[in-house]
């Protein structure tokens, strides 16, 4: 009952400070004009949300900083190695996304950091995860028992640590492509992570979870169509991220393919796109990330955002049974 209670205090916590934020930040947003510059590729019906303001993500991601921060002062929440790496991650791909973000909006443009100075970034951060990680006697095997799969790595645990933060931050990046898609979708896998987290007993990592569901619900106030705000890199790095770093520390590496299978369809949609082009000399979709082949087809935003909630949701709920079961 007291796990339950701090469940639905992390929920409530997140969802009034990010809705209570949003207040407040949206107009500051509009009058700094920090607006979205849409791509001429995309179509008539997105070049209409051109100006809306972007780095919404700072929406989300402050009240569930500042919430974990105060539920540990106050002793509702235990300070761990992992609690530390997840706010390290969060915190850290949220300012690579602040900074790309801003130098799109400085330059009038969608071209921020170059791909290499995020690559650098990225390596940092995961560097720091790694010295933390080890420093607190974590381990370097990917185990997966019902698999019997128990593979030492060694150092080569960095590597992989490294591969799926990327990976992972890209994968949500690509998808924020529709109002409330990136956003919806996020929130029903850290549902699932951190039912997956209680269970096997990293309630830390749970609540942190809990708390930024709740912090998205209110989130999707003003990002569900017509948006108001756009989380733009600032959120989906940010996010992509965590859900890397949460499946590391809990070790459930496979479990994230089967949670977040449609952040992975839409990046595999872009990778088939580019190799179909170059070998084939012909696109495979109308246009990707995939979300966008089905707006060329004549479907409409909201029921492609709706589709894909759904789909995420029955992947989320397998996951979070394949999660418990290895």
């Amino acid at each position: 009952m007291l796990l339950l209670t701090k469940a639905i205090f992390a929920i409530m916590i997140g969802f009034l400070s990010s809705t209570i934020l949003g207040l407040f930040l949206l107009p500051l947003l509009r009058k700094l004009r920090v607006g979205q510059k849409i791509s001429i590729f995309v179509g008539d019906a997105h070049r209409k949300k051109e100006g809306t303001p972007t780095m919404g993500g700072i929406i989300f991601i402050i009240p569930t900083v500042l919430a974990t921060i105060a539920l540990i002062a106050m002793n509702k929440l235990t300070y761990s190695s992992n609690l530390g790496i997840v706010l390290l991650v969060f915190i850290g791909y949220a300012c690579i996304g602040f900074l790309d973000d801003f130098l799109s909006i400085r330059k009038g443009n969608n071209e921020g950091l170059s791909a290499y100075q995020k690559l650098f970034m990225q390596v940092l951060i995961a560097i720091g995860f790694f010295y933390i990680y080890m420093r607190s006697g974590g381990q370097t095997a990917w185990v997966v028992g019902t698999l019997r799969i128990d593979l030492e790595l060694g150092w080569l645990y960095g590597l992989a640590i490294l591969f799926v933060l990327v990976g992972a931050s890209n994968a949500v990046n690509l998808t924020d492509g529709l109002d409330g898609l990136a956003g919806g979708l996020s929130a029903i896998a850290f549902i699932a992570f951190s039912l997956i987290s209680l269970s096997v007993g990293f309630e830390d990592i749970g609540i942190f979870s809990l708390i930024l569901v709740g912090s998205l619900m209110g989130f999707l106030i003003y990002n569900t169509y017509p948006a108001k705000v756009f989380m733009g890199d600032t959120g989906s790095l940010a996010l992509g991220a965590l859900m890397g770093a949460i499946a590391i520390l809990t070790h459930r590496e496979l479990t994230l393919l089967v949670v977040a299978s449609i952040f992975v369809i839409e990046t595999l949609s872009v990778i088939l796109q580019t190799f179909w082009v170059q070998v084939f000399h012909r696109k495979l979709f109308l246009m990707t990330p995939i979300h966008h082949h089905f707006e060329k087809l004549g479907w409409m935003e909201t029921d492609i955002v709706k589709l894909f909630w759904v789909f995420g949701l029955i992947l989320s709920m397998a996951g979070i049974i394949f999660g418990v079961w290895v």
